[in-house]
């Protein structure tokens, strides 16, 4: 093969790799990449390539067990990687990282190649990625259109196909900007899913590093690598294991509603966005519109009060020694904590716990959100008009997120009418990153968008069927607890969540037991029966037994066998319950059978 026409993604590199191409060579073809983008503003730092080379070397023959073997990736430079310098884009704050962060060394371990430091709005503070003193890296897509930022770098080399990944951080959409600017997958992880051991932060109850790659299904196979507990790290947190959720429908999608929706004049955005909306609902999900002010409002805490403090504790040694060495709207921005007193810091942290006690209610019954990853499209001659208001606009739908412990996933859908990209991002309470991954990778190969700058075909979704993850149980439901019927909310509310449709095998019958309401069915294997419809969901281990609590006699748990050869534990209803019941094996599930009682 070609190595210059190669895609420069996870499942197009594992499958040369196989065919005996070597990480060597992928390496120098990266390097090459870089040359021909003639774009000095990516990387701060590039290490030697023939030392990477020699790294490449030293892994040997292609090992599948290590899921980034062979891969190479950069990462923000706010990230430390042993020997080189770590600078924020602040020279004069700058020092040689001793060791690799937390999560650099376990994509490491994992096989992958790190080639060098990339370039970011300084100490992370802008969404514009132009507040460097080094050369701004150009949009993939539009040199007029600022790279966004944060990680402008880090979301510009992926977008060009220079690498198949790389690491940013987000603390207010860091993670996210930059990726529907360049047409890629910005990954935002649940706060405390990735180690902050070796970042320099902003705002470090906030931060979180994320990844930047061409597909959402690539973004959560690093994520599953570099997600691990760190008992070194004060805000690392124990999250579900990293499982993706594919597959899933009937979600409920909370949106903006029309009153709340900010697009700035921006009506190719606005269509983008309803565009998107109507494939998700032509996928099967609800599309539920929610007032969005008091998210707003969170947002808004964002830039005041304890987060600017914070922000002034991680730049304190240069704030205090030479501001003048900083950005001069970095320093602004910063700056402003210096008129701070503690009793603000506490009335912000009151005033958001409020916040969010008020919007828990409008969030309670959704499964998601979905929002513009931006509200609009900022050039670089709008900032050169106003450094600070157009950077703000872009943090419309992202200030919120890490104020309101929220996952999220900036993902790429069709493009607008004006040929810019479209992006919507999916967010979710913290610990459902598989949920948002899994519709985010099934959102884009919808879309078919092609991939970041480069054009290439975006590869169809591989997981194909969600399942159960450490710490839930799968168990099949054959009657009023499947979706939309009337005891679905005692899945939902135990933290339920739906994973594929199906059938039993060909031997259960099916009956409407008496009683009631609500009408509840029964499940007996006997001969003579045929295939029943169920749905399999997923419950976490530690609120099965209030599950177990709530079921009535004559059901209980049991395995049940499916037609595709599978067991699963489900419900099961003793013989001794029939009574009086109506046998309706014939109907093949309970909802043929309710549909044909309304008829």
């Amino acid at each position: 093969m070609n190595l210059q026409e190669l895609p420069f993604t996870l499942f197009s590199l594992r499958a040369s790799y196989r065919n005996g191409i070597a990480a060597a060579d992928v390496v120098r073809e990266a390097y090459r990449r870089l040359a021909a983008a003639d774009d000095p503003g990516i990387f701060i730092h590039l290490a030697d390539m023939d030392e990477v080379i020699a790294e490449a070397d030293a892994l040997g023959p292609y090992d599948p067990e290590k899921p980034l073997w062979g891969i190479p990736f950069a990462v923000k430079d706010n990230i430390d990687a042993a020997g080189m310098p770590t600078t924020c884009a602040c020279p004069n704050f700058g020092y040689i990282a001793e060791k690799d962060a937390f999560v650099v060394a376990r994509l490491k371990a994992a096989g992958a190649l790190l080639i060098g430091k990339t370039n970011l709005d300084q100490f992370a503070t802008g969404l514009v990625g132009t507040r460097t003193p080094y050369p701004v890296p150009r949009n993939a897509l539009d040199p007029d259109i600022v790279p966004g930022g944060s990680s402008s770098g880090s979301a510009v080399v992926v977008s060009r196909g220079i690498l198949p990944f790389s690491l940013g951080t987000d603390t207010a959409g860091s993670g996210r900007v930059p990726a529907a600017l360049n047409n890629i997958v910005g990954l935002k992880p649940s706060l405390g899913a990735l180690s902050a051991s070796g970042m320099v932060p902003a705002c470090r109850t906030l931060d979180t590093i994320s990844i930047f790659a061409l597909t959402a299904e690539d973004a959560f196979a690093v994520y599953q690598v570099a997600a691990a507990y760190d008992d070194s790290d004060a805000y690392s947190r124990r999250h579900p294991a990293p499982v993706i959720y594919a597959g899933e429908q009937g979600l409920s999608v909370g949106v903006p509603d029309q009153a709340s929706r900010q697009f700035f004049d921006d009506e190719a955005q606005a269509a983008m966005f309803e565009a998107a909306l109507a494939r998700l609902e032509a996928m099967g999900h609800r599309i539920v519109p929610v007032d969005f002010s008091p998210l707003y409002q969170i947002a808004d805490l964002l830039y005041s009060g304890a987060w600017v403090a914070e922000r002034y504790v991680a730049t304190e040694r240069v704030m205090q020694a030479n501001p003048r060495a900083m950005h001069p709207v970095t320093r602004r921005i910063i700056a402003q904590a210096e008129n701070l007193s503690a009793a603000d810091v506490f009335k912000s942290m009151y005033r958001l716990a409020e916040l969010r006690r008020a919007i828990e209610p409008l969030l309670a019954d959704l499964d998601l959100l979905c929002v513009p990853s931006i509200p609009c499209f900022v050039t670089l001659a709008d900032l050169a008009e106003d450094p600070i208001g157009p950077n703000s606009r872009l943090g419309t739908y992202t200030n919120f997120v890490n104020l309101m412990d929220m996952c999220g996933i900036a993902v790429p859908v069709s493009a607008r009418g004006d040929g810019r990209p479209g992006s919507v991002t999916l967010l979710a309470q913290a610990g459902r990153d598989g949920r948002i991954a899994g519709l985010a990778a099934a959102l884009q190969a919808d879309a078919a968008a092609p991939l970041g700058a480069v054009g290439w075909s975006c590869p169809p979704v591989r997981a194909t069927r969600s399942v159960a993850a450490g710490g839930e149980i799968a168990v099949a439901l054959v009657g009023a607890h499947m979706r939309g019927l009337p005891l679905n909310h005692e899945v939902t509310r135990l933290g339920g969540r739906f994973l594929f449709e199906g059938k039993t095998a060909p031997d259960y019958r099916f009956y409407a037991l008496a009683g009631g309401p609500p009408k509840r069915p029964g499940l007996v294997r006997a001969a003579g029966g045929g295939p029943i419809a169920l749905e399999a969901w997923a419950i976490p281990l530690s609120r099965f037994g209030d599950f177990m609590a709530g079921i009535p006699s004559p059901l209980g748990i049991g395995t049940i066998s499916l037609a595709s050869g599978e067991t699963i534990k489900g419900f099961l209803c003793e013989t001794a319950g029939l009574d009086g019941a109506e046998e309706i094996t014939a109907f093949g599930g309970w909802r043929a059978y309710l549909d044909a009682q309304r008829r």
